[in-house]
């Protein structure tokens, strides 16, 4: 038998799960694995780098889920600090360049794997590759951002965008005495969020000291003595800093598969089959931050950078390359964050996209608590909830709250994934006692107001 040859460019999630799940089909008599990444760690979670940077967890060793050792044991030939840098897809090699020597070679394979990431958005502004100026995605990163960090007394600290990785930064700089700013260009921090729901965190982060600066964009970097960053310059004035988080969100990393001529979709990441094969190529697949998904709720295709989804792609490459089947049918949209005690969670549509995608619907909120009310411990939680005029189908749900509220989003991800209707919603048999809910949870008195809306027309 003629021994095949995979070859995985990314070593992180999507592209080593690929590699793991196809290993245990294939023995390497049969499939001969190598992979191929640039930086200095392997199948880590960068979801980890705020609570590291904060101090409540250890790392970067903690940070990861297997070793390039551990991998090697297993068969998969890992290349650490190797980059890949061109592909050559009618001759079905990759050149790759050896980052501690320059030297250059060419790879052969049948199959290639694309698990390039996503990249940080860096504004091509005044400044902004300054020392002291950081984005957040590796955990080389993360130990460039610590290295430079002040000691236990803090600085001066501006994170700039109020996305996920902005407010968990924000809330890591602020454990770590840092006085922080946050400036954000839109109305209100958390733009997965509607922004009323926005504002609910805004409040929030106030009341916990951070200072949060909307409405204002960014116009420069200011530096130093040295060169090093001072200062950040917006419209509305400048706000004095020590060290600078980026947090505007990340694109993906297709520069590659760009340049090779692969499809890429409306936000630049790479167009694949429910079989993760990219579209027109029989044997290139991509997985991870750098491809695409299809909206289960919307029907169009989004970019959504997210390990859960990272993990999933790669068992799906790896099944169908070592010669089982499997498909990735979509997403819905889940997310869940936190800064300090407030916990924030969506899933489904926002306002806007449901706009966007031609659907009129019906927005409700409500105002509840995590337990019974009278439970020591109960906390206030808002739910939000969109539902589609005249169906009442579930198009949507966003929750800002205390302890316990963030993982209830997870019955609307489970119901908007079965398409439910959220009359349908009301009677779902959830658990109940004082300490976990009130006698109807949050989530179902959402749905109730939902269902009344859409019975009155």
């Amino acid at each position: 038998m003629t021994q095949r040859r995979m070859v995985v460019v990314g070593g992180d999630a999507a592209g080593m799960s690929a590699a793991s799940a196809a290993r245990r089909l294939k023995d390497p008599g049969q499939l001969a694995i190598t992979a191929f990444e640039r930086g200095r760690f392997s199948s880590y979670s960068a979801c980890g780098i705020p609570y590291w940077t904060g101090g409540l967890v250890d790392g970067p060793g903690a940070l990861v889920a297997r070793t390039p050792e551990e991998h090697r044991r297993r068969g998969i030939d890992l290349r650490m600090r190797t980059e890949v840098t061109e592909l050559d897809l009618p001759g079905q090699r990759v050149r790759v360049r050896d980052l501690t020597s320059g030297q250059e070679s060419w790879h052969g394979y049948d199959d290639l794997v694309l698990a390039t990431g996503a990249r940080p958005l860096r504004p091509a502004l005044e400044g902004i590759d300054a020392p002291g100026v950081h984005g957040v995605q590796t955990l080389d990163d993360g130990q460039a951002l610590l290295a430079g960090l002040d000691g236990p007394d803090g600085g001066r600290a501006v994170v700039i965008g109020a996305g996920y990785i902005g407010v968990e930064m924000a809330e890591a700089l602020l454990r770590r005495g840092y006085a922080v700013t946050v400036v954000e260009k839109a109305s209100q921090p958390m733009s997965t969020l509607d922004p009323d729901m926005g504002a609910l965190v805004r409040k929030a982060m106030c009341g916990m000291g951070i200072d949060v600066v909307t409405g204002t964009a960014v116009t420069g970097v200011r530096t130093g003595p040295g060169g090093r960053v001072a200062a950040v310059a917006t419209a509305a004035g400048e706000y004095p800093a020590d060290v600078v988080v980026l947090g505007l969100g990340v694109r993906p990393e297709t520069t590659l598969a760009d340049a090779a001529g692969l499809p890429l979709g409306e936000y630049g990441g790479l167009l694949t089959d429910l079989a993760m094969r990219v579209r027109g190529h029989e044997n290139v697949w991509a997985g991870g931050d750098c491809a695409e998904v299809l909206d289960l709720v919307s029907g169009r295709m989004r970019h959504i950078a997210l390990g859960t989804h990272a993990n999933k792609h790669g068992q799906v490459i790896g099944t169908n390359i070592g010669g089982g089947y499997a498909t990735f049918p979509g997403v819905v949209g889940t997310a869940v964050s936190k800064v300090c005690d407030l916990e924030i969670a969506r899933t489904g549509l926002l306002e806007a996209q449901a706009s966007a995608a031609g659907l009129a619907f019906h927005a409700v909120t409500v105002e509840s608590t995590s337990r019974a009310g009278y439970y020591p411990g109960a906390a206030p939680m808002t739910v939000k909830m969109l539902a589609e005029r005249r169906t009442g189908r579930l198009l949507g749900v966003q929750i800002v709250g205390r302890e316990g509220a963030a993982k209830r989003v997870d019955v609307a991800a489970v119901a908007l994934t079965a398409g439910m209707t959220v009359e349908r919603m009301t009677a779902l048999d959830l658990g109940y006692a004082p300490p976990f809910s009130p006698v109807w949870d949050p989530v179902l008195v959402a749905a109730r107001k939902a269902a009344a809306a859409v019975a009155a027309g």
